[in-house]
């Protein structure tokens, strides 16, 4: 049997899932490690839910991503017959003229850890995995899918800034992120609901990452996400949106580039902001006025952004929540449609707290929807595609 693996590799995780992909692709275990190099924890379940693995390992054991990677093959191995044919790796930032997926040599390799300042938090913990498999199994298809990718068809004025035209041809633009999950989200939503699927969505990707993404016939028009991994929404510890003469202002008054490179991608966002943490779910245990501002502060964030992606779409058919936060807190999906209430919104508090797909009432001039994002199989399709013949 034929396998294809999938991996999504953060700085201290490693997320990954296993497909047959005999004549169609069929998950067949999920999987995942967190703790590397502090407290190794494996976990592991089939398709089905049932636990497989679950066991925590000594931190000098599983020091890295290649040692987690080691370990994790070595599992699949033993419990898994077949060929692994392929392993897709989901890989934040293609720059500008990576539209599709692509099989990674060296020269690709070198290309991609180019882009690791426009995203330090997750690029070159996505290319740690591919670079250890090229070293130790050259022959092995590596397919590298970009959440850049589906924002490449965006008109040139969304992408660019007011700044001298020259910069955009050396790659200084607007990129947009997040891009395998609006992509899932959208294919989704033409199954679910074809006449919203063709129409003016919003897609809310709520996480530790955040963003939002208009969507016009199931294709991406304008992200809140730009040049970085850091602009728009609020995040779990990033900034989002940030007058520069800010960061004027931090540089002029001493602070080095490496310092705020730190500030703003791991002390900003709900965890600066709160004081308490960087955890939707802490703030709303929390009594703390930190903890009331952090989420007063995303949820205002999301309504103003959601009004924005609404003008470039010239009006809004839907609205769909996804992704950690997205898709398991009732209480924040509430908070926010009421911001969109303005735009005809209506949510309906049973199907809300049943997290059914369909969330807002019949009569609702904009539909809202509780969609689960799907990265893994979307880079499995992507992958399973560039393999056949």
């Amino acid at each position: 049997m034929d396998t294809i693996l999938v991996i999504n590799a953060g700085s201290s995780s490693l997320k990954f899932e296993l497909f047959a992909s005999v004549g169609v692709l069929r998950r067949l275990v999920k999987g995942k490690m967190d703790g590397i190099g502090t407290a190794p924890h494996l976990a592991i379940k089939s398709a089905g839910g049932d636990r497989l693995a679950d066991e925590t390992y000594p931190h000098e054991t599983v020091p890295d991503l290649p040692a987690a990677m080691r370990l994790v093959g070595q599992w699949l191995r033993e419990r898994h017959e077949g060929e692994m044919v392929a392993v897709g790796h989901r890989v934040v930032h293609g720059g500008p003229d990576h539209t599709h997926p692509v099989r990674v040599d060296q020269n690709i390799l070198r290309e991609l850890e180019g882009f690791t300042p426009l995203a330090p938090l997750h690029q070159p913990n996505n290319l740690a995995p591919i670079r250890a498999l090229l070293e130790h199994q050259p022959h092995l298809a590596q397919i590298a899918c970009f959440d850049t990718a589906f924002h490449r068809g965006h008109d040139p004025m969304t992408d660019h800034y007011a700044i001298p035209a020259h910069y955009f041809a050396e790659g200084v633009r607007r990129y947009g992120f997040h891009g395998l999950s609006y992509e899932y989200v959208a294919g989704r939503l033409a199954e679910i609901a074809p006449d919203i699927g063709r129409g003016r969505v919003i897609v809310a990707h709520l996480g530790s990452g955040a963003s939002l993404c208009a969507l016009k016939d199931g294709k991406s028009i304008e992200s809140t996400f730009g040049f970085t991994a850091l602009d728009g929404l609020p995040m779990g510890t990033r900034c989002g949106q940030i007058d520069p003469g800010v960061l004027l202002y931090l540089l002029q008054g001493g602070m080095t580039a490496a310092e705020l490179q730190d500030l703003l991608y791991k002390e900003s966002g709900l965890k600066g902001l709160s004081g308490i943490s960087n955890d939707v779910r802490d703030l709303l245990a929390s009594e703390a006025p930190g903890a009331a501002l952090a989420l007063d502060h995303f949820v205002h964030r999301i309504g103003l952004n959601a009004g924005a992606l609404a003008a470039a779409l010239g009006g809004l058919d839907a609205f769909v929540f996804t992704a950690g936060v997205g898709e398991n807190s009732p209480v924040m999906r509430e908070r926010i449609s009421r911001k969109l209430a303005w735009l005809g919104a209506t949510l309906d508090p049973a199907r809300n707290a049943a997290g059914e797909l369909l969330i807002s009432t019949d009569q609702s001039k904009v539909a809202l929807y509780c969609v689960p994002t799907d990265e893994e199989l979307m880079i499995a399709r992507h992958t399973f595609a560039l393999l056949a013949p």
